[in-house]
């Protein structure tokens, strides 16, 4: 109830639109009150009076409250769903702004399909519940208040045999309710991992049909798909049950008031019209008694979706600056590590006591196996995650006391995999930077060495790119992250593997672009190719979260280590080709 209830305060925001929502409620409720009392009185005077004149008199007031009802019984769903859709509006935004100000260790944790789930899926649910609760749901009330005092008022013994069903129906709504409770959770759950499914199906099509794997991915949907689809189907029995049953004490209920009521009229204790206004009140009690099975389902489908957005919105990041963090401004580009530890989780560490320093407008190269740390060195400079252990420093400040956008703002990130969005090329270029001028973007375009091909496109700067940018090639995307970041103009860069999945070719016009970029910046280069970082002022050498080694070039090569057999192995082969290319080629002549 609690999660109602928090959910209930959203929609208790827009105070006048419920305000009138629950005028129009009233009003409706009331004229639907005064409806069977009309007929009855109707009813008993047309057997009884001779003069026809009162009774097109009470059949035109019939007529018009019943217009006037219409009109309230509109506003009040009108009201009733601009609420829901607020809110709904509301929620979606609070769960995306929270999502992105959450760490990169809350996204690493949960399923993009099922995020997706949440925003989409949930938030449906508790719109319905809105709707419902805050409104209609109060409307039944009224019902039902109004009409049980007033069978019992009109004739008790009848009241009591209508009514006799009640507490067997109360105790199997809330037993019905709880169990639909835990089976609409097990809904959503699923419902997260069936869209989980779909989102990397088609996220990874071109990897789906390369290896013929359709079918596989299919059986793997179709599993996913008829989980949520039996989990929904007990959901909807149980529910349907409840409302046949509801369904049937009503019509019970029904056929014993006509047979009492009946032998009363014939035995005169009771008036044809009474009869009337009784049967009349106890059918206005079929609506709310079938929508209480309903609000059962919405109530329990509300708390399980609640539950799931409340988990994200309450969720704390463990990346937030410290309390009074100032902004980070003439920033030099100096970065310490100092004695700098970091796990991922409980597992083995990621990093071990990791010190270094590097000095403004320095390249520092990071070197390493797959898995030995290079890209958890720099994604811990603009604090995508906080170190375990140790300090992190930019011009002397520990990084957690500043301000995480200032810190952001100063560090830019061309990432191995580039993601570029649907969107015209200009705008991916300027992406995250306000107010910036064409002639700005083409300068990062033509600084990054892209300026000429994107002349070539048929629309040129205004050339939509596809999803993830999969109408240009690897290197035009490295590219065009190269233009994107040069346009903010950090003065901390951070190139993680830029040139490790393209050609020989391709490599040396972004290898080109990045010497634009990286001069007069601290500059952090992530490679697995020595040709990427033989004009580093530093390389380290990371093993297994540890620096192994750090130098130069000349002074790595000199050493028997880990950069010198990675060296031979990439590098001497080549020049030994080279170097005996011309005696190969005279031999025969």
């Amino acid at each position: 109830m609690p999660i109602l209830f928090r959910l209930a305060r959203y929609g208790i925001r827009y105070r006048r639109q419920l305000c009138f929502a629950w005028i129009s409620l009233i009003a409706s409720s009331v004229l639907a009150l005064a409806l069977p009392r009309l007929i009855g009185d109707a009813v008993d005077h047309a057997l009884t009076a001779n003069d026809n004149s009162q009774l097109y008199w009470l059949a035109g007031i019939l007529i018009f409250l019943s217009v006037l009802r219409g009109g309230f019984s509109y506003g009040q769903t009108y009201f009733a769903e601009a609420i829901s859709a607020m809110v709904a509006y509301t929620l979606r935004n609070a769960l995306l702004s929270k999502m992105q100000r959450l760490s990169f260790g809350f996204h690493d944790r949960r399923n993009t399909g099922d995020l997706m789930s949440v925003v989409t899926y949930d938030v449906e649910s508790t719109r319905m519940f809105i709707s419902f609760g805050l409104v209609r749901f109060f409307q039944l009330a009224i019902l039902i208040g109004g009409i049980v005092p007033l069978l019992m008022l009109l004739h008790w013994q009848l009241g009591l045999i209508s009514l006799a069903g009640v507490p067997v129906t109360l105790y199997t709504t809330v037993t019905i309710g709880r169990k639909l409770r835990v089976i609409w959770n097990r809904v959503q759950v699923k419902m997260g991992e069936l869209t989980t499914v779909l989102q990397e199906n088609l996220a990874g099509i071109r990897v789906v049909k390369s290896f013929g794997a359709e079918e596989a991915q299919q059986q793997t949907f179709h599993v996913s798909s008829s989980s949520v689809s039996e989990e929904t189907y007990q959901a909807n029995r149980l529910r349907v049950a409840n409302s046949a049953f509801l369904t049937f004490m009503y019509i019970g209920a029904t056929g014993l008031v006509v047979l009492f009521g009946g032998k009363w009229v014939i035995d005169g204790s009771l008036s044809p019209g009474e009869l009337t206004q009784f049967l009349l009140y106890l059918g206005l009690l079929v609506m709310p008694v079938r929508m209480l099975g309903w609000a059962v389902n919405t109530f329990s489908r509300a708390m399980s979706s609640g539950e799931r957005i409340f988990q994200i919105l309450d969720s704390e990041s463990p990346v937030r600056p410290a309390m009074g963090a100032q902004r980070l401004e003439n920033v030099k580009g100096d970065i310490g590590f100092c004695d700098v530890s970091f796990r991922y989780n409980a597992l083995s560490p990621a990093l071990e006591h990791i010190s270094f320093k590097v000095s403004a407008g320095q390249r520092v190269a990071i070197l390493g196996a797959a898995g030995s740390g290079k890209s958890t060195v720099v994604n811990l400079i603009p604090r995508f995650y906080d170190p375990t252990e140790g300090t992190i420093t930019i011009d002397g400040l520990d990084i957690r006391e500043v301000t995480l956008d200032s810190l952001r703002d100063n560090v830019g990130i061309v990432f191995q995999d580039v993601f570029l969005f649907f969107a015209p090329i200009r705008d991916n270029i300027a992406y995250g930077v306000n107010n910036v001028t064409f002639e700005q973007i083409e300068g990062a375009a033509k600084a990054a060495q892209l300026h000429d091909f994107i002349l070539t496109l048929p629309d040129g700067y205004d050339t939509i790119v596809g999803e993830r940018g999969v109408t240009l090639s690897g290197g035009q995307r490295q590219r065009l992250s190269i233009a994107r970041t040069m346009l903010v103009d950090p003065p901390v860069l951070i190139l993680d593997d830029s040139t490790s999945s393209v050609d020989v070719e391709t490599e040396q016009l972004i290898t080109a672009a990045l010497d634009t970029v990286m001069r007069h910046r601290t500059t952090f280069i992530i490679a697995h190719r020595v040709t990427s970082v033989q004009e580093a002022d530093v390389i380290l050498v990371l093993e297994n979260g540890m620096v192994v080694e750090r130098g130069t070039h000349s002074e790595l090569i000199n050493r028997d280590g880990f950069y010198k057999r990675i060296y031979e192995l990439q590098l001497l082969p080549s020049e030994q080709v080279l170097f005996e290319a011309p005696i190969i080629g005279t031999s025969d002549d």
